[in-house]
This record gives C-alpha cells, sequence and structure tokens, in this order.
C-alpha cells in the first residue's frame, strides 16, 4: 500500500449539507499517519426525519475496525453496533419503539467477510478510508472494492461493490470518480477531495460548507 507521509494527528471539524433528500452531518475527525477516528452526526428526513449519530475507528492502513451508529425518530430508535474481529465482521442490533416500517437493522454477514470498509448511507465521510490507504487522490490507483453498506435509517446491512479512479489533482483539489459496480447499479459521481482526503463535494450527495479557514 502507498506511504503515507503525514506524521502529527491532525483533529479536523467538517460539516457538509444534502439537498435531495435533504439533510445536514457534522464530524470531528481526527486523521493520524494511517489511521483515521470520527465522531459525527447526520439529520437525514427520508422516509421520515431521524437523527443519526455514529462513531467510526481504524487501524493501520486506514482498515476500520468498528463502527456504532444510532439512529432516532418520532417514538423509535435504533442501533447497529459493527466490529472486525479477525477475517470476520461481527453486527449487534437493538430496536425500541415503532418499527417506523423500516426493515430490520443488521443482516448476513457471511458473505461480506472480504469488505475492509462500512459505507454510511449519504455520509461522506466513508469515501475518505479507501481514498487515504490508496493515495487514491494523489493519483494512485487500486482494484475494486466490496463494502458494507450501512442502510440509513434502517442499519441494514448489505454488499456494495465499488470502484474508485483518480482523475485529476489542482490546487489542493482531487477529483475521484466513484462508481457503483454492484449488478444493476449505475450510479457515478466525480467526487472532489481536500489535502486531507476529506470529501469537499459529492454531486448527488453532499457539499462542504465552508470553515472561517477556509473563506
Amino acid at each position: 500500500m502507498p506511504s503515507n507521509t503525514r506524521t502529527a494527528t491532525r483533529n479536523r471539524s467538517v460539516a457538509w449539507s444534502k439537498d435531495d433528500p435533504f439533510g445536514a452531518e457534522y464530524a470531528s475527525v481526527q486523521l493520524g499517519a494511517d489511521t483515521l477516528s470520527a465522531q459525527g452526526v447526520a439529520i437525514g428526513s427520508d422516509p421520515e426525519p431521524y437523527r443519526l449519530d455514529y462513531t467510526l475507528e481504524t487501524t493501520s492502513s486506514f482498515v476500520t475496525t468498528r463502527v456504532t451508529v444510532q439512529a432516532s425518530g418520532d417514538g423509535w430508535t435504533r442501533s447497529l453496533y459493527l466490529r472486525r474481529a479477525g477475517d470476520a465482521w461481527n453486527a449487534e442490533v437493538a430496536h425500541d419503539g415503532r418499527d417506523a416500517g423500516l426493515p430490520a437493522a443488521g443482516g448476513d454477514l457471511a458473505a461480506l467477510a472480504d469488505a475492509i470498509d462500512p459505507d454510511l448511507g449519504f455520509s461522506p465521510l466513508f469515501n475518505s478510508m479507501p481514498v487515504l490507504r490508496h493515495d487514491l487522490h494523489k493519483g494512485a490507483s487500486a482494484g475494486d472494492f466490496l463494502m458494507i453498506w450501512i442502510s440509513v435509517p434502517d442499519l441494514s446491512l448489505h454488499a456494495s461493490p465499488q470502484r474508485y479512479t483518480h482523475l485529476n489533482s489542482s490546487d489542493g483539489f482531487h477529483v475521484v470518480r466513484f462508481e457503483a459496480v454492484g449488478e444493476g447499479e449505475d450510479f457515478v459521481a466525480d467526487v472532489h477531495f481536500d489535502e486531507d482526503g476529506l470529501v469537499l463535494d459529492y454531486p448527488g450527495i453532499a457539499d462542504r460548507l465552508p470553515a472561517r479557514a477556509d473563506a
């Protein structure tokens, strides 16, 4: 895997707005030489208003080891604790209140042992791990990835084959094409990343809100 020249931990606070469906997200991110951890909160609106609270931890090479997600809406809450132990993923789920007409949380992880990362629905933060691991925002290349797609707000789990391809870089902006390559899927977006591998603009998903230092 490509080497990473970052030596000191950097703390970043980032926020995104989301247009369709309407929402917003805020994350506190700790970036090490080859590790990432984060705590975030998101507000969504489809199929009804809901709140997500999540934590994310990786080991070296930005390989995810643990994700926790709690979703809550009017009269219901559900949670997911997903962790990798050895060569297998384990998931614990809980549900309280009405089912809100949502699919059941969790899912069959037997076919997902080769997945390195989860991908939380509509969250631009979760695109950073494969990009950072392979320096894709800096022009490197990699093969396709299998992700564990965490659907929101139901927190059900699904296989998600994905592809990332570096397109160009200019003045601290790096454009990486994202493609969903599963059977019957045709979603493609040219995603803009900053120097730290965090999403600036994800067409159709999210747009980063400017911080004072970015103005």
